[in-house]
């Protein structure tokens, strides 16, 4: 779970109010985030675009990273026999 220092958290109105001043907080980095809050729940979180840039790739990086362990999983299978021909399969989901 994400925690948020005192100065990261913003209610929602008070963001309208002053987005500009907020934005710029972001752009020059004076903070890391900001937490946008509605009703005292936190409902978006304001990153920079480099940090969501970042962000973004690490995720691509994770899920490439979850194919290949997939793809070297079912080539063990089939190494290792534990595979069926495709009619088996569709009668076995017929049962």
């Amino acid at each position: 779970m994400t925690s948020y220092a005192s100065n990261e958290l913003v209610s929602s109105s008070e963001f309208a109010k002053r987005f500009g001043m907020y934005l710029s907080q972001i752009q020059h980095h004076s903070v890391e985030k900001l937490a946008i809050l509605k009703n005292n729940r936190v409902e978006a979180v304001l990153v920079s675009k480099e940090e969501f840039e970042k962000m973004q790739e690490a995720l691509k990086r994770i899920e490439a990273q979850e194919i290949a362990a997939s793809i070297k999983n079912a080539l063990g299978d089939v190494a290792n026999g534990r595979t069926y021909p495709i009619e088996e399969l569709w009668s076995r989901l017929d049962d």
